[in-house]
């Protein structure tokens, strides 16, 4: 792949790489093998459908990576990477999805055949690409290597954002503003949930100038009614109820980088426990949104917002955020800090951040949130859709 088709200059993949190296010298780790897509996708510009199959990316000390996967989904990797043609290796199809085999074993191979065999081997274990099955096959085909836990190493190095990265989550934020102005516009009782979905969809994939829209790593969030007490539904073919109300978790997504946003909207006249929650919720972000500055912490944002819920007798369930930017499916989530009592991770310009600020409750929900930004002042949300409960008479 030519230089000036790659989504960052080569000079940023160099420093990701020397950031991934530094991070295995100091965990003792000779060799790493990656298989979380974002992670290959951070480290390499890998952008492919194919994490269903085995892959990784395994970095070395003093080559550029190896690239590994199906033999069909090599050409995705001469076609969206830096990587030259010996740094590609694979395996060929009789291995996908076989009961007698495993493309693990070819992977330790490939390990071997580098001179690697007895390395100390850090490998990705706690996320969702690496199967209990995939890490015996590997370790059985590394008989004298010594195998370290190298969970979210990667994650931790992505955390910060350069200036491509953050310009990227701001289109995001154009894309997301875009998703919910269409919501505004077709959401009324008697429409199919779906029909609404359709709409938005449409809103998110056409883009907004520049900024066209990827797929999100994560189906879109809706609660409906009683519905919105669980955050994790998705739709169905009920038509939006008048005097109940609705709430969308959505992202914008720009080149594999998310902005995510979530609004509660009522069809009628709310009631005074939605207003109430509303107000809080409101004022329980601002108090976190001034403690998001350089310097602070993760915690202090939490603490912050609680407190101010706890004022109106209202009590936050889970964290009130987490690291996000660059994502691929099941989760737009980067694994890394989150918002909660006892995360110490401070603050430092280039961090992005999603304040999930939802409340689930026995029979109802209210999610109003932002993605942010912190800079050396004020934090700066990527979305400029209003944050209030809309209201649709």
């Amino acid at each position: 792949m030519s230089a000036d088709t790659l989504r960052f200059e080569l000079s940023e993949y160099r420093e990701r790489l020397d950031k991934a190296r530094r991070a295995m010298e100091m965990a003792g780790i000779d060799v790493l093998v990656v298989t979380d897509p974002a992670n290959m996708h951070w480290l390499t510009g890998y952008d492919g459908n194919s994490f269903y199959v085995p892959q990784c990316i395994v970095v070395t000390k003093d080559k550029d990576p190896i690239w590994f996967g199906r033999n069909m989904d090599a050409n995705g990797c001469r076609l969206t990477t830096y990587l030259a043609e010996d740094r590609i290796r694979w395996y060929e199809d009789h291995y996908v999805q076989s009961d007698t085999l495993h493309p693990m074993t070819v992977l330790g191979q490939v390990i071997t055949d580098e001179g690697l065999g007895s390395s100390n081997v850090g490998v990705e274990k706690d996320n969702y690409y690496m199967s209990a099955s995939a890490f015996e096959a590997l370790s059985a085909a590394l008989p004298n290597a010594k195998f370290k836990k190298a969970d979210r190493m990667i994650n931790w190095q992505r955390i910060v954002k350069s200036p491509q990265e953050i310009e990227y989550m701001r289109g995001a934020g154009k894309i997301v503003d875009a998703m919910f102005q269409r919501i505004s516009e077709v959401l009324r009782p008697g429409v199919k949930q779906s029909d609404v979905v359709a709409e938005f969809t449409h809103a998110g994939t056409r883009g907004v100038g520049p900024y066209w829209g990827d797929y999100t790593a994560s189906v879109p969030n809706i609660g409906a009614g009683a519905d919105a007490a669980a955050p994790h539904l998705t739709w169905s073919d009920r038509p939006v109820r008048p005097d109940e109300s609705i709430f969308f978790e959505l992202a914008g997504v720009h080149k594999r980088y998310h902005c995510a946003l979530a609004r509660t909207y009522y069809l009628g006249k709310p009631p005074q426990k939605i207003l109430d929650a509303e107000k809080a919720v409101l004022e329980g972000m601002q108090a976190g949104l001034e403690k998001a500055v350089s310097g602070n912490c993760c915690e202090d944002i939490y603490l912050a917002y609680v407190a101010e819920l706890a004022r109106y007798g209202l009590v936050k369930n889970g964290r009130a955020g987490y690291s996000i930017g660059l994502g691929y499916p099941p989760a737009w989530g980067e694994n890394s800090a989150s918002f909660r009592e006892g995360d110490k991770t401070e603050f430092r310009p280039g961090m992005t951040f999603h304040f999930m600020t939802g409340l689930w409750y026995g029979d109802w929900g209210l999610e109003i949130t932002e993605s942010i930004l912190i800079n050396e002042g004020q934090v700066e949300c990527l979305s400029s859709f209003p944050r209030k409960l809309i209201v649709i008479d």
